[in-house]
C-alpha cells in the first residue's frame, strides 16, 4: 500500500544555512540535509541528527545574542544615525515589544562583556 501524500503548504520548507563543511553543491540540492538521508542505520542516524539538533540549537542561541547587541547598537541613544524599537523591529521582522526586549538583553550582553574586559 503506497504511503499517502503530505499535503503541500504555500511556504517553502526553511533550511538553515550553509555551514562551512557542507558544500555547496549538497546544500543546493533540497532533499540533501548534511548527508542523513543516506543514513541507513537508524542508531546512526538518531546520534548524527541530535549531534545536529545540538550544534543547531546552539547556533541558534549564538545568533540570537548577536542579534541583541546589534539591535542595542542600533538603539544606542550616542549614535548619530540610531534606529527606534519600530525601526529595528521592521528591519528585523519582529514586533516593537520584542524589539525593546532584544535591545535590553543586548545592552545586559554589552554591559557584561565591558565588565569582563575590566
Amino acid at each position: 500500500m503506497a504511503e499517502p501524500e503530505r499535503p503541500r503548504t504555500s511556504r517553502p520548507r526553511l533550511r538553515p544555512a550553509p555551514l562551512i563543511f557542507e558544500p555547496a553543491e549538497a546544500a543546493a540540492d533540497p532533499d540533501h540535509f548534511f548527508g542523513l538521508e543516506s543514513t541507513d542505520d537508524p542508531r546512526e542516524l538518531l546520534s548524527r541528527a541530535t549531534e545536529l539538533t545540538h550544534a543547531f540549537r546552539a547556533a541558534a542561541d549564538r545568533s540570537v545574542e548577536f542579534q541583541a547587541i546589534a539591535a542595542a547598537q542600533l538603539a544606542d541613544p550616542r549614535r548619530f544615525d540610531r534606529l527606534t524599537t519600530a525601526d529595528i523591529a521592521e528591519r528585523a521582522e519582529w514586533t516593537e515589544d520584542y524589539a525593546k526586549k532584544m535591545v535590553e538583553f543586548g545592552r545586559d550582553l554589552l554591559r557584561g562583556a565591558r565588565d569582563e574586559s575590566r
